[in-house]
């Protein structure tokens, strides 16, 4: 935590310290609006779809949050400057108009369309397999599905139903037990500090296990990475306890630039990978999960009985091979620029004297994404972000979530870079937070109820 001028010291369980996991939320992903309505929150956010009531401080609760979101929506969509676009910021005609405009420039549009998962989606299948170096791949409607199907198909051909991983990670935090509840599986955790676990961690557990799942990069702790020799360590620990391992790449696209490392030599690192397509990469929806032959085979027969052998899956297979040549090759500059926008905020805030303390992390950030906490309320600075929006067209933050641990009043936002924030330079990021931040301090960023 990083103290301003003013020298105020930080709340204690921010950042950096062994508070992650005291508390969970269910939800998806932050700083994204889910069509139903549902606000996604990080871990222990207090979104919509979390534990206990359905509000953070500064909400209101007279059933017009419908039409905030659609305001927050309204004035992210007409903003001239923004960092990056939500998948939901568009609408359904321009996302249709898109797709069918570029489309041909990865498929040839006068193919068949698929039947449950051929043409197209085989074509994707192939590719991403080979990008990962992996004999086989097998496409998914959900990440979720996925990542349950490898788990229990690893269970089986174990023959141990416990996977070692973090309590940050996505099954802990974002799937409604479905690990136990679905899969009959069992979890256990080298360890609870807010990063990947080391491999002494993973040695010292007390009883054997076996799969072991890193999610890469582990989100709710702030999208942290290990190094790469803490990786192959943790890698070949885990083999030492004559285990498995399953990377949850949701966002492995982006983690080459801090490795250091092709995508092929990351992921070789582990037995299967799973990876998304609509975060990183904008697709619309879909994952997929490779690894050995075998293995993908097992796996597609659980896609069936688990419910996804879908009848037509062409848009999301589409938009996937879209992402795959426009977005991939844009990610190591995207990571790049991140660390100058979190650079820039950080100076900023660092001079603010109207924020006694501040965190951006990590710090320097491992992705194109990472969070910032600040020590004011999370109504107060929904409202002032979107404020922002509307009176200057400028969208810095999007949403702000009560934090998972330390005192009341510490709010956390994640901060994501992608195309349209390339050409913000440092002094935009400073000039757009002493906007936001003016508005904190004059209180005007304050619930108007």
């Amino acid at each position: 935590m990083t103290q301003n001028a003013e020298g105020t010291a930080p709340p204690i369980g921010t950042p950096g310290t062994a508070c992650a996991g005291r508390e969970k939320a269910i939800g998806a992903e932050a700083g994204q609006e889910k069509a139903i309505g549902a606000e996604e929150a990080p871990a222990g956010g207090r979104g919509p779809a979390g534990p206990g009531p359905a509000t953070v401080p500064g909400q209101r609760t007279d059933g017009s949050e419908e039409a905030e979101r659609l305001r927050r929506l309204a004035a992210w969509r007409a903003s001239d400057r923004v960092l990056w676009h939500g998948s939901a910021d568009a609408r359904l005609g321009e996302r249709l108009a898109a797709l069918a405009a570029d489309a041909g420039a990865v498929h040839d549009l006068d193919d068949q369309v698929d039947l449950y998962g051929d043409g197209v989606v085989t074509e994707l299948e192939g590719r991403v397999a080979a990008l990962l170096g992996f004999p086989a791949a097998a496409f998914f409607p959900t990440g979720t599905m996925a990542q349950q199907v490898a788990l229990r198909c690893w269970a089986g051909r174990t023959g141990n139903r416990t996977v070692a991983l973090h309590p940050l990670a996505h099954p802990e935090v974002h799937e409604r037990g479905a690990l136990a509840a679905v899969g009959g599986l069992r979890t256990v955790h080298p360890t609870r500090e807010p990063r990947l676990p080391t491999g002494d961690e993973i040695r010292d557990l007390d009883e054997p296990f076996g799969t072991l799942m890193l999610e890469l990069p582990l989100r709710d702790a702030g999208f942290v990475l290990p190094e790469w020799d803490e990786l192959v360590e943790a890698v070949e620990a885990a083999r030492e306890m004559e285990a498995v391992v399953h990377f949850d790449g949701a966002r492995l696209w982006e983690c080459a630039p801090h490795f250091g490392r092709a995508l092929d030599e990351i992921a070789g690192l582990a037995d299967s990978v799973y990876v998304s397509f609509y975060k990183s990469l904008a697709g619309l929806s879909g994952a997929v999960l490779a690894g050995p032959a075998s293995l993908v085979a097992e796996a597609r027969v659980w896609r069936h009985r688990c419910g996804g052998q879908v009848f037509q899956q062409y848009p999301a297979a589409l938009s996937a091979l879209l992402g795959l040549e426009r977005e991939l090759p844009r990610l190591p500059a995207y990571v790049a620029h991140a660390r100058t926008v979190a650079a820039a905020l950080s100076a900023g805030l660092a001079e603010e004297r109207g924020v006694p303390w501040f965190r951006v992390h990590p710090d320097p950030p491992h992705t194109h994404q990472f969070q910032v906490w600040l020590p004011f309320d999370a109504g107060a600075l929904d409202e002032a972000g979107v404020r922002q929006a509307e009176e200057t067209g400028v969208t810095l933050f999007r949403r702000w979530f009560p934090a998972p641990c330390g005192p009341p009043g510490v709010s956390t936002t994640e901060v994501t870079v992608s195309s349209p924030g390339l050409s913000w330079t440092a002094d935009d990021v400073g000039a757009a937070l002493a906007d936001f931040t003016a508005l904190i301090r004059a209180g005007d960023g304050r619930d108007r109820r």
